[in-house]
């Protein structure tokens, strides 16, 4: 399977809080989306990690993925060295996507920046033709450079470089925030209080993403950050 995006996430619900607009986005405009958690979110203070398998696999379902992966690295201990790196490698030569969505650079969760540098190094590695790697049925991969890699916004406030107009959809966005009622606002909840389980943390991700669109002039955006000059071909394809 080829995919036009592959999101890459440190933990299962990194990509729905911070682009599943985008995503949903992407797949009204007929492009193809899978996603690649990298951890089992298992160092959480609430639910399981099997609990965190069936929120994904709900998620992917609200978001349309295409395919939806876990790479079962160590949450909180995974690390940007070879042996990650050519698991990763694999991932991104199967899906051959042409733009990458990864982890912030810099945030509060130290796995987050950690998981960026990862996305950033592998994707670079995977168009190595002499790094090799197989599928999962023992077949050789060819390289692969995806032509993109642009890094969502987390919990720190950081300048974007540009913001997608999910204004259609932002009630798909909450839909699939919500699939994970392990660690989102839950009255009912008897599980201990986390840093993203409160009201609050749900009326931030509410005001994040009405900032980042009044920074374009709507309702709703997402922001993101890209390494890379972008260049543009038509002034009038801008909003």
């Amino acid at each position: 399977m080829t995919v036009d995006v592959l999101a890459i996430g440190a933990h299962p619900d990194d990509i729905e809080m911070t682009c599943s607009g985008t995503i949903l986005s992407l797949i009204a405009q007929g492009k193809t989306v899978a996603a690649v958690d990298l951890t089992r979110g298992e160092l959480g203070t609430r639910g399981t990690p099997e609990i965190r398998a069936q929120e994904a696999a709900e998620g992917a379902r609200i978001m349309k993925l295409s395919a939806r992966e876990n790479m079962g690295f160590r949450d909180g201990f995974f690390r940007n060295d070879e042996e990650h790196q050519r698991a990763l490698i694999a991932k991104i030569r199967k899906y051959r996507p042409q733009i990458v969505l990864a982890n912030t650079p810099d945030d509060r969760h130290p796995d987050h920046g950690r998981a960026a540098e990862l996305v950033v190094e592998a994707c670079f590695y995977a168009g190595l033709r002499q790094i090799k790697t197989v599928d999962e049925q023992g077949n050789d991969q060819e390289a692969h450079r995806p032509i993109y890699v642009y890094h969502y916004i987390q919990d720190r406030s950081l300048q974007p470089d540009f913001v997608v107009d999910i204004t259609p959809y932002w009630d798909g966005k909450i839909a699939a925030i919500k699939a994970y009622k392990s660690q989102f606002f839950n009255p009912d909840s008897d599980e201990p209080a986390s840093y993203i389980s409160g009201k609050s943390f749900m009326d931030f991700l509410e005001s994040r993403t009405r900032e980042h669109g009044h920074m374009i002039g709507v309702d709703f955006g997402e922001g993101f950050i890209s390494r890379r000059m972008l260049g543009v071909s038509d002034l009038f394809s801008l909003i």
